[in-house]
């Protein structure tokens, strides 16, 4: 019989709600350029021992093109993206899984999500969902578990992380290293979090691939909707300190030219830090490594100002193992679409991987666990956006305050939706908006996540689906 604690929770409802956002300009991942997404929303009842009640909200953005390349049409991954959410609100409830809302989300992961998604593949019948499109799903409701634990305690979730309220410490999820000498007996992820987490960081603007840089790149069919379309207005206006460069992957010239012209316009400008972003297209680490000691010979300045150079190799780490260490002897090299757990983050440092770049869309428990298993090895973290707006957010700006990330944390729905979250703003201003090169989340305050749901008071469509 497991260990309990009479703070232990099930889930006793969930329900589905799909909020489509249109982007203001695309946005390019991979091959693929994006025009619109729709983010899941979920709502998630939770019950104790004491049968006290209370429920917690979970989003994020289904972006297909990221977490399942594929030769299916956007449509078609969305919509089996969409009933795969419906069905795991059902399976979720179904499931009985009681605990800390880690424990119930590393066994739902481990047991119900891996049947749910290999029933719905073989259901298809056509090209498989990815493990990494199953966990984005799973991440909403797997948050908002995370959100109504600390609504029922009344507490900031992130002060639940230890032996007061986890039956389990990380020796049950995580294995250290073979001859590390390192051991997860006896710690907890508070073990693993900034004692003080700001409440404000530096933030990262991402430079699409079809975004505008210069007067030269504009087509005439740009929005004139009162925000920037330049590099130069964008840093101007939010005094921008960090640029992540989107590239291609398979254009080495104008990849390199890409990352120049960014540099160029940035650095008088004030910008400090710059990152390289090939999202999964290089299969060859010559291809990196000649850009950068091109960029090393050349651009000094832009090669000293590049912090980090994030996944240009294939999403799937195990049939790719790839010998990276010679990009990573030039440049930190942080896993980010392949690190969909722990277990990909030790295969990606036996490869050479130099870091970790954590999403919340890849579930608050995995990214914790990631976390953990990667500052007892020494690699440092990022994390990374999804460009996650609304409700979305929040975990993702949390997460990175809690992380102790290596320089801030990358938010771009302001970007390429701001339109989507005029509604939380009201309450969150400054978490919808970047001003001197910052990202300010003090308004997050209270239980859960501190999202003062209540206080928002979006008005929601009729749920897609209701369990339990």
């Amino acid at each position: 019989m497991k260990n309990s604690k009479s703070t232990d929770i099930k889930v006793t409802s969930a329900s589905v709600f799909f909020l489509p956002v249109t982007m203001r300009v695309p946005l390019k991942f991979g091959p693929e350029t994006v025009t619109n997404t729709v983010c899941l929303r979920v709502k998630v009842g939770v019950e104790d021992r004491q049968g006290r009640h209370a429920e917690g909200w979970g989003e994020t953005p289904l972006s297909v093109s990221w977490v399942w390349p594929s030769t299916l049409s956007v449509a078609e991954r969305a919509a089996r993206m969409d009933s795969f959410s419906i069905l795991l609100a059902q399976r979720l409830v179904a499931s009985g899984l009681s605990g800390h809302p880690m424990e119930i989300g590393h066994d739902f992961i481990h047991g119900p999500l891996a049947r749910t998604l290999a029933e719905a593949n073989a259901e298809a019948g056509g090209p498989e969902m990815p493990y990494l499109g199953s966990l984005v799903a799973f991440s909403a409701f797997d948050i908002a578990v995370h959100d109504a634990f600390g609504n029922l305690l009344g507490v900031d979730v992130y002060s639940t992380y230890g032996p007061d309220f986890m039956s389990r410490d990380l020796s049950a999820y995580l294995e250290p290293e073979a001859g590390s000498g390192l051991s997860f007996a006896g710690l907890y992820p508070q073990d693993f979090l900034a004692r003080e987490a700001p409440s404000k960081l530096p933030v990262w603007h991402l430079v699409g691939g079809v975004d505008a840089l210069e007067e030269a790149d504009l087509t005439g069919g740009e929005p004139q909707d009162g925000h920037p379309l330049l590099l130069a207005d964008w840093i101007r206006q939010d005094g921008l300190k960090c640029l992540k460069v989107k590239l291609r992957g398979n254009d080495a010239a104008w990849d390199y030219e890409r990352m120049v012209r960014a540099g160029r316009i940035g650095l008088p400008l004030g910008v400090r830090w710059l990152s390289s972003d090939f999202n999964c297209t290089v299969r060859d680490p010559a291809y990196v490594n000649e850009i950068n000691d091109r960029l090393l010979r050349d651009e000094p300045e832009i090669y000293a100002r590049t912090l980090y150079v994030e996944q240009p190799f294939p999403h799937d780490l195990e049939a790719n193992q790839i010998d990276v260490r010679s990009v990573s002897a030039r440049k930190p090299l942080f896993l980010d679409e392949s690190a969909h757990d722990w277990e990909f983050v030790r295969l990606g440092r036996r490869l050479g991987w130099s870091g970790v770049a954590l999403k919340t869309c890849k579930t608050q428990t995995g990214a914790l666990l990631s976390l953990c298993w990667a500052r007892a090895h020494g690699m440092p973290l990022m994390v990374q956006d999804l460009t996650n707006p609304m409700l979305a957010i929040i975990p993702h700006v949390r997460l990175a305050a809690h992380a102790g990330t290596i320089q801030g944390v990358e938010c771009n729905a302001m970007q390429f939706y701001p339109e989507a979250s005029v509604i939380e703003e009201r309450v969150h201003p400054w978490l919808y908006r970047r001003r001197e090169g910052m990202v300010d989340f003090s308004t997050l305050r209270g239980p859960g996540f501190g999202c003062r749901v209540e206080e928002i008071a979006r008005v929601l469509p009729e749920p897609a689906a209701v369990a339990g």
